[in-house]
């Protein structure tokens, strides 16, 4: 495959975007750093009429003037301009307020605000911009995304590399960089908004927690165990995964419970929204044939990726796992709708895959099991 990737990668947002634009309401795209939210923008917007007026966020200027401004202040700022996208707004202390002026008083600007974490952003325009906004998450390329760009075939052949090298546009794009990008990545952007919003002072207990997560990728965590090996109380490295869920770093999975005796009932598993994150906090990028960890590499992979379908095609579904105090369990089970699909992830296809019949026989569901044969499946854009 070549090395780098010349032209830019389609995204399903586009759409999904463009047809609420001057609706009445603002749209806010949260997503990490470097995931392509102001290139989603500007792809969004180009080859149209629209006069655009970009402000950053991270500018302490823009920060100041849109700071509890008024009304006249802000027709004054924004000018004739269609469109307003402040990207990094969660940096400006009062953006709720000033968003709900936008909206509510310059009726023909439609506003669009991009955060890469939702510490500050969700909660200071949740109030102010309740019934007044759409709200959309994009996270890295996704495989449909890939595949669409690159073709059925490459993308097949190159999914091993995806499983060790995630899918971040910088990473695509530079396929000859791919480690130096990520260690770039988790370095000096994905712990930015952790260090600075958070008020964390330990940015080494930080990255001791997300290495001890990565190598609990697909089995249960106990923030106890979690803690003892990372040397901090149990409420503290809660606190410190709440945040890193928050930063789009990771996402936990709660378990299935219903009616059986012997379910467990408040474990979780967590994942990692990037599988290349995820290898870059363990510092391992050997390819998947040297490695033990390829059933936790492709489980997060699948999980993350469905997290993706799910999110880009508006399908509300609970999501969970399933274990019993007798090791029974089921990787995956999605609740839509009322009805329930259970799935059992194997990387090889030539392994047995079994559901639990205490499951099965308890709760009327289908089965899906995903393997490197069928993942297409799973992973489709319905």
């Amino acid at each position: 495959m070549q090395s780098k990737i010349n032209t830019m990668i389609g995204r399903y947002l586009v759409q999904n975007i463009k047809n609420k634009l001057f609706k009445g309401k603002a749209i806010i795209l949260f997503g990490p750093r470097q995931v392509g939210k102001t290139t989603l923008i500007n792809d969004l917007l180009k080859n149209t009429d629209y006069k655009i007026l970009f402000l950053d966020g991270d500018d302490p200027y823009i920060q100041d003037i849109l700071n509890r401004p008024n009304t006249e202040q802000l027709k004054q700022l924004l000018g004739k301009n269609n469109i307003v996208f402040i990207d990094e707004a969660q940096r400006i202390n009062e953006i709720g307020l000033t968003s709900k002026i936008i909206v509510d008083q310059i009726k023909d600007e439609q506003l669009i605000l991009s955060g890469s974490s939702s510490f500050d952003l969700a909660n200071t325009t949740q109030e102010p911009l309740t019934g007044r906004k759409w709200t959309f998450n994009l996270w890295p390329i996704s495989w449909g995304e890939w595949e669409e760009h690159i073709g059925y075939l490459k993308a097949q052949q190159d999914l091993e590399s995806r499983l060790v090298y995630g899918m971040y546009p910088d990473v695509l794009n530079h396929l000859d960089e791919q480690q130096n990008i990520l260690k770039e990545l988790s370095d000096s952007y994905l712990y930015k908004d952790i260090l600075s919003f958070a008020n964390l002072n330990k940015p080494e207990l930080v990255h001791k927690i997300v290495k001890a997560l990565a190598f609990q990728v697909g089995s249960e965590v106990s923030y106890n165990e979690v803690a003892q090996l990372v040397g901090a109380d149990p409420k503290t490295v809660t606190h410190y995964i709440d945040i890193l869920e928050k930063a789009f770093i990771l996402f936990r999975l709660p378990t299935f419970s219903r009616n059986l005796r012997d379910e467990i009932k408040t474990n979780r598993k967590i994942y990692f929204y990037d599988n290349g994150i995820r290898n870059a906090a363990i510092n391992q990028f050997q390819p998947v044939g040297m490695r033990q960890d390829i059933g936790a590499l492709w489980e997060n992979f699948l999980m993350s990726e469905r997290q993706k379908v799910l999110a880009y095609n508006n399908i509300s579904a609970e999501k969970y796992f399933w274990r019993t105090k007798q090791m029974q369990e089921i990787d995956y089970i999605e609740e839509k709708d009322g009805k329930i699909t259970a799935f059992e992830f194997k990387w090889n296809p030539k392994r047995n895959i079994q559901f639990s019949k205490t499951f099965t026989e308890n709760y009327a569901c289908t089965t899906l099991g995903v393997t490197k044969e069928n993942f297409r499946e799973f992973l489709k854009i319905s």
